[in-house]
This record gives C-alpha cells, sequence and structure tokens, in this order.
C-alpha cells in the first residue's frame, strides 16, 4: 500500500513538472488549429496563431449550443474577417473523447496532415493521448497555454494542487481506456463517461452554425 502511496505520488510529480509553464509559438506550420474550449485564452491564442499565418483553417472544438458564431467573433473584434473565411465551430463535441471525434471528422473533410493543437497546459497531455487514440496518423503540434496555472506552483497553492490532482488521474484513466478499445465513437466506456455519446446530435442553433459550411 505505501509503495503503491510513492509510486502514484512520484508519477504525480512527474505530471506536474513535464507541464510547461510559458506559451511557445510553434516552430512549423500545420494545415489546421484546434482549439478546444474551456478559456477565453484558448481561443484567443488560437485565433492569433491563425492571424499570423501559422495554419489554414481553425476548429474550435466543443463550443455550447447556446453560443453563436457572432458572440465568439466579438470576444476578437480585430479578427472578424477570419471569422468570416477560415474558423469552423464544433457544437457537438461534449468532453474531450468529443473533442478528439470531431477534430477526426474535421481533419479528413478538410484533408489535413497536421494541426496545432491548443488547449490549457494541464490538459494538454490527456488531449494529445485522446487525438492519438483517434487519429494516430496524424501529427499533432502542442501549443499549451500556460496563462491560468503555474504548475510549479502546486506545493503552496491548495486550488492548482486540486486541479492537477483531478487532471492527472483523468489522464491515467484515458491513457488505460485507450489502450483497451479501439474507436472511441464505438467505445462503450466512453459512453459511460460522457453519460451519453462523447459527441451529440446538433440542435438547431448547431446546424445553423454548420461545422462545414
Amino acid at each position: 500500500m505505501t509503495l503503491s502511496i510513492v509510486v502514484g505520488f512520484l508519477g504525480f510529480l512527474a505530471f506536474v513538472y513535464s507541464l510547461d509553464r510559458f506559451e511557445q509559438k510553434p516552430e512549423t506550420r500545420a494545415d489546421g488549429i484546434v482549439a478546444l474550449t474551456g478559456g477565453a485564452q484558448r481561443i484567443g491564442e488560437a485565433i492569433d496563431l491563425l492571424a499570423k499565418g501559422y495554419a489554414k483553417r481553425l476548429l474550435i472544438s466543443g463550443v455550447n449550443e447556446n453560443t453563436s458564431r457572432e458572440e465568439i467573433s466579438r470576444l476578437n473584434p480585430g479578427q472578424r474577417k477570419l471569422f468570416e473565411c477560415c474558423v469552423d465551430l464544433d457544437y457537438r463535441a461534449r468532453n474531450t473523447i468529443g473533442n478528439a471525434i470531431e477534430t477526426r471528422r474535421w481533419t479528413e473533410e478538410n484533408q489535413f496532415a497536421t494541426i496545432i493543437v491548443v488547449t490549457s497546459n494541464y490538459h494538454m497531455p490527456r488531449t494529445l493521448v485522446e487525438l492519438e487514440h483517434a487519429l494516430p496518423n496524424l501529427q499533432k503540434i502542442p501549443y499549451p497555454v500556460a496563462a491560468t496555472i503555474d504548475p510549479h506552483d502546486w506545493w503552496r497553492n491548495p486550488a492548482t494542487a486540486r486541479v492537477l490532482f483531478s487532471e492527472y488521474l483523468k489522464f491515467l484513466a484515458v491513457w488505460v481506456r485507450t489502450r483497451i478499445e479501439s474507436d472511441p465513437e464505438r467505445s462503450p466506456v466512453a459512453k459511460i463517461i460522457s453519460g451519453g455519446a462523447p459527441s451529440k446530435q446538433p440542435g438547431k442553433q448547431a446546424m445553423a452554425e454548420s461545422l462545414w459550411r
């Protein structure tokens, strides 16, 4: 029991200190950019990468059904033209599993071979495992957003420690799950975790803001 606790704690430390503390622009360009919702910083950073020519299109995955394209574009008023031509909104994904499924559909539809992945630093390891499982042949370039959490601050900040420990447990669960299932879309475990299909059918708003226009 004591050995298990020690091993688990060492694993947690390895996870924490592997996380990026600062943003660093990608060293290469890609076909597309995928930003996972969950923080305004993620979308802002992704749009900035798109504006600087790091990719041709951007997918914002996991958008709330009640959030319109206009509302998101108002948060980035200087990039309205980009929203009109080069940004796709995914209303189907319910969680990170759904993000991976919708990313697969989007990259296959657009015939992309490389993507830049934008999400929070603590969320990046789990995201990459899900994406690698759904899209093993796609090149993924991580762009972790580090604006909200400094992982090295975990030992003196209880809130940070809780977020990181929770994410570490989720990462372990995903790592195990993706090794015993063949496909996230047909995974009964993924459905149990998601409380239903991880990628839902769009409602009226989602149909109006169709992912592929």
